[in-house]
């Protein structure tokens, strides 16, 4: 059947899947009679590849092996116009529930170029300087990576926001200026990693923020514990106004309010160490997968590589095929740290990107290479746009190397991966806190805390 050049196969089918997911019935049909009405509506490609829009709003690929693998679909026109409806044989865990599709995605910038809105930063403020005055002997840091990140007379309470913060965020990397870190100054021991223009912070784990609030209620102080669990919903609500963090926040918020309402809720789970995971039992369908690092690491590098994917697709205006792109810029980020991780990334990855990797990794004459920056910048055929596309980039980008790392088990580099410092370099002129016109005023700060020690040494 000749479905002509306009017809784009895939928006069309996604187009039917949503409609009928959003049907009421659809969470209350049998999981046979769902996983068959998916089934029949798979795509496809001129070259034999299937593919489907299955579970959490998504397209999957099905490789040689047999294995569906979470993949952003082709960017390219004319295989998008050349697809046909196929019915395949599926896995359950692709078939969509309801509630899945109602996921919040939120935004994959991150904090370089675009603040922190003021009003969102003034409101975290506010809680840090209710909360810093508080007694530390009530509210100690007694371990853990916050006590490296803080000094000794610092109380957990202004870990305890700090630490919402960072496990909130998208992709935590932040310009040098940003007021949300500017504020934290005179609390830290060290400086921040980075360099003179982005703070490249490493993620923070739902266990150690959790760790705060039971450390005070296995040490009995359970009133403080529960004070701690609220500060951090409380900032948590504050963070929801802006997209970056709004995913998490909202997941967050919902684990805790329910420990808020019946505190008795963890008392099991403080003895067997198991408090973490028992916040996580609790998170709603339809926000669990802002959380879903912390249960599936390989899910999750699936799912933000997906989203670097989605973030390049303005390199298909020029003939670029954005997942090979997107190949090539991890084998960039994962050579300057460790190649030894394409052991660990591989079996998430479907077969096209892994071959794109792979050739990308072993040929250094080959022509994927040509993505890779050159002197910490971009090749020109790979600037983005505009600001937005560039801050979408660089989060998506940022986010995919924290996963790959936490998959493989390597550490982050301080300066940042290669690929998010060169698209760090396209927004170093169209930042928030610079004039936008050589002739216009500056405006002024919106704090008095100035962030010279985000530069000491």
């Amino acid at each position: 059947m000749d479905y002509g050049v306009q017809w784009d196969g895939f928006a069309a089918m996604e187009r039917d899947v949503r409609a009928m997911v959003a049907d009421p019935r659809w969470p209350l049909t049998p999981t046979r009679t769902r996983a068959d009405a998916i089934s029949r509506r798979a795509l496809a490609t001129q070259d034999g590849v299937c593919w489907l829009f299955g579970a959490y709003a998504r397209w999957y690929r099905l490789d040689p092996d047999g294995q569906w693998h979470l993949s952003a679909p082709p960017a390219s026109l004319p295989v998008r116009a050349s697809t046909r409806p196929v019915t395949v044989p599926i896995p359950y865990w692709v078939v969509p529930t309801g509630p899945d599709f109602s996921v919040d995605r939120g935004s994959t910038q991150a904090f370089v170029g675009p603040d922190v809105p003021n009003e969102v930063t003034e409101r975290v403020r506010d809680l840090i300087i209710t909360h810093r005055g508080l007694r530390r002997e009530e509210f100690p840091l007694t371990g853990g990576p916050f006590r490296q990140v803080f000094a000794d007379e610092v109380a957990s309470t202004v870990a305890a926001v700090w630490g919402t913060v960072m496990w909130c965020a998208y992709a935590p990397a932040f310009d040098g200026n940003e007021v949300m870190l500017s504020m934290f100054g005179e609390f830290l021991a060290r400086p921040l990693p980075g360099d003179e223009f982005v703070r490249w912070l490493p993620p923070v784990g739902l266990a150690d923020l959790v760790e705060l609030y039971a450390e005070r209620c296995r040490s009995g102080f359970p009133d403080a514990g529960l004070r701690l669990a609220a500060l951090m919903a409380r900032t948590a609500k504050v963070l929801r106004a802006d997209a970056r963090f709004r995913p998490r926040a909202s997941a967050l918020i919902a684990m805790i309010e329910q420990v808020l309402n019946q505190p008795w809720l963890d008392h099991t789970a403080l003895q067997s160490g198991a408090v973490a995971h028992s916040w996580l039992l609790r998170c709603p369908p339809n926000l669990a997968p802002a959380a879903l690092s912390e249960v599936s690491p390989g899910d999750h590098f699936r799912h933000v590589f997906y989203d670097l994917v989605e973030a390049l697709a303005y390199t298909a205006d020029s003939g670029a095929d954005p997942r090979a792109v997107a190949a090539s810029l991890l084998a960039a980020d994962v050579a300057s740290v460790t190649t030894d991780a394409v052991t660990y990334l591989y079996p998430w990855m479907d077969d096209g990107i892994r071959q794109a990797m792979y050739v990308t990794l072993a040929e250094p004459g080959h022509p994927l290479r040509g993505c890779w920056p050159v002197d910490g910048r971009l090749p020109e055929g790979l600037t983005p746009p505009d600001r937005s596309t560039a801050a979408a980039f660089l989060g998506a980008a940022y986010a995919t190397g924290l996963a790959w790392c936490e998959l493989a088990g390597a550490t982050p580099p301080p300066t940042g991966f290669p690929v998010s410092a060169a698209v760090g370099q396209c927004l170093v002129h169209n930042r928030d806190d610079l004039p936008l016109e050589p002739t216009t005023t500056p405006r002024k700060r919106v704090t008095e805390t100035t962030s010279d020690w985000l530069y000491s040494t």
